[in-house]
């Protein structure tokens, strides 16, 4: 996993930190907070993604892979926006 718990990352760098991708798809995109700037999903899309433990927010928090988007949660979202799907393997 990254060394912070947010980040920016492509999916070619998250697959440095983890030998698998998860996808998502978007089930809630509503209620875009006023402050986000950046990257927002839109509700139906399928999304590579890495689950990261906030310490801020005390829950694992959703990061689109390929997102880019400001401090102070760059391209992380709530866990109840978001659908697993299925993860690959890369090995």
């Amino acid at each position: 996993m990254p060394k912070y718990e947010v980040a920016n990352l492509t999916l070619a760098e998250a697959t440095r930190h983890a030998p698998f991708v998860d996808y998502a798809r978007c089930v809630d995109a509503d209620q875009r907070p006023y402050n986000h700037v950046g990257d927002w999903p839109e509700t139906g899309r399928l999304y590579p993604i890495r689950t990261v433990d906030s310490r801020t927010e005390g829950i694992a928090l959703v990061h689109v892979l390929g997102f880019e988007g400001e401090a102070p949660y760059y391209n992380a979202f709530a866990p109840h926006r978001f659908e697993l799907l299925l993860t690959v393997w890369l090995n």
